[in-house]
């Protein structure tokens, strides 16, 4: 009778590689925003209530300022329509840009452990806030739709298109900003000093068909001016925007994404220990 070999028992090696969770990195960017919401807003009453109604509070005073001042929009009846469809994706772009421009700083005594990554750290921040600046859009529109006789006519595909545009850039220059603002400090303060007048060409006041050539040909290269012209395409149907161009838009934002994640995954162990 042929003896048979006993079962080799699995190696310690290898019964610790099958011990490892599956979907760590979908564990990780969950754990990451809950510790986020936790410490950014479990501290205050209304926790995170507030980071929803604070910025529709926000809009809604300078909406309802504006809207004295200039009672004619250049498009449509409402001022604050006009204003609402310039200003949000702006401050879904700014706030994106700063919240991951912070990734690191913020996520840094985290990043030490092997199973958290820089990308786990900036999907945590981009998916947490973009999805607050969604909730904000959606209360500011719905009340001025309730409010106000605005008579526009929603194009969802088009005004999803602008939104994701605006995520996908502020994406993209989130981290390429996370990378300088660690590397270079003093990089944090120059870009807040390059950012005060971008609220004024950035067309959310006014529409880039009325600007006069040639500073209509320097603004365009500004990817927000596209992103701005195409929710306003979204809501005013009869406003085409023939200016937009979303191939360029995306191009930036692919450019400015590729350049920061190359970056930080050449260096992200350096910069951990400035």
């Amino acid at each position: 009778m042929t003896d048979f070999p006993a079962p080799q028992r699995p190696r310690p090696e290898a019964r610790s590689r099958r011990s490892v969770p599956r979907f760590a990195t979908l564990r990780a960017i969950a754990a990451l925003i809950l510790r986020e919401m936790s410490t950014s807003y479990g501290r205050s009453p209304g926790g995170y209530l507030w980071a929803v109604l604070e910025p529709v509070a926000g809009i809604a005073l300078l909406t309802a300022v504006f809207s004295i001042g200039f009672r004619s929009p250049a498009l449509g009846i409402s001022f604050a329509m006009f204003y609402a469809t310039g200003m949000l994706p702006f401050i879904m772009f700014t706030d994106l840009t700063a919240k991951l421009s912070q990734s690191l700083n913020y996520s840094k005594q985290l990043l030490i452990y092997p199973r958290v990554t820089f990308v786990d750290a900036i999907a945590a921040r981009f998916i947490l806030n973009l999805m607050t600046q969604l909730l904000v859009s959606y209360a500011v529109l719905g009340g001025i739709l309730l409010i106000f006789e605005t008579r526009v006519v929603l194009d969802g595909v088009t005004i999803a298109t602008s939104y994701g545009l605006a995520a996908l850039l502020a994406l993209g220059v989130g981290c390429f900003n996370s990378y300088m603002t660690v590397r270079f400090p003093v990089y944090q303060r120059i870009w807040s000093i390059a950012m005060r007048p971008l609220f004024l060409i950035s067309c959310v006041f006014f529409l880039f068909d009325t600007i006069p050539e040639p500073y209509s040909n320097y603004l365009w290269f500004n990817p927000l001016v596209h992103v701005v012209g195409l929710m306003r395409r979204g809501f005013y149907p009869n406003y085409d925007a023939p200016y937009v161009s979303e191939p360029y838009v995306m191009t930036v934002s692919l450019i400015a994404l590729v350049l920061g994640l190359t970056l930080l995954h050449r260096d992200h162990k350096a910069l951990l220990e400035l």
